[in-house]
């Protein structure tokens, strides 16, 4: 893909949605990490469903380590590999009171660091709560960014590599949200919804027969 269709792509896609957000519940980055802990396999809507329910009554790593391993599985016993999760949690709080004085720290090392924590994580993180021009690839910006040509690879890793070399400087801070909410809402995995694509004609996408559905006016 050149860089001239390339831009246009992201420039639809901002005019589409200016602040994209996460469809996390947050207010403070200690919230944003913990709901991105939580969220590995699971969905955002069981995420929130569940941390809507703890996050009342214990929101700061002190409240959440007070409530222990057994504690905190009550609330998060709905979300997939809660038990792992919970562990991790704990141990993740305790990292935070005993080397960061209970706060959640802008710095990649220090965040991979934390139990639970990869770079992708990490890097939601930086971007959201922090303002960091930080690309995190899940599989729906992994499946987007090879689908459409924007940035090809084949691991995450590659397709991360490739957006930051690829994308310019006044999208890096959004392009995450724009391409994760794409492709959880149009360009889904099974059959993208093409037909309601607003940069159809900019992919480099060819789609089966059956998925092409014309445009509603």
């Amino acid at each position: 893909m050149n860089n001239v269709k390339r831009v246009e792509i992201l420039e639809r896609l901002r005019e589409n949605n200016p602040k994209p957000e996460t469809e996390l519940n947050w207010n403070s980055p200690f919230e944003l990490l913990i709901a991105v802990l939580l969220s590995a396999q699971a969905t955002d809507v069981s995420v929130n469903k569940a941390t809507d329910k703890l996050y009342p009554l214990a929101n700061t790593p002190q409240a959440i380590f007070d409530l222990g391993v057994d504690g905190l599985k009550e609330y998060i016993k709905t979300i997939g590999l809660f038990n792992s999760k919970a562990e991790n949690t704990i141990k993740t709080c305790r990292m935070l009171l005993d080397l960061h004085n209970g706060e959640v720290p802008e710095d990649r090392a220090a965040l991979e660091a934390l139990p639970g924590v990869g770079r992708k994580t990490a890097n939601v993180v930086l971007n959201t709560a922090f303002g960091w021009p930080t690309i995190a690839v899940d599989t729906h910006i992994y499946r987007v960014s090879n689908r459409t040509k924007l940035a090809m690879g084949k691991t995450v890793d590659d397709v991360e590599a490739k957006l930051l070399k690829v994308i310019p400087k006044e999208f890096k801070l959004d392009v995450h949200h724009w391409l994760i909410l794409h492709g959880r809402y149009t360009c889904v995995a099974r059959k993208p919804r093409c037909g309601s694509c607003i940069i159809e004609d900019l992919c480099e996408y060819s789609p089966p027969k059956e998925n092409v559905k014309k445009k509603k006016k």
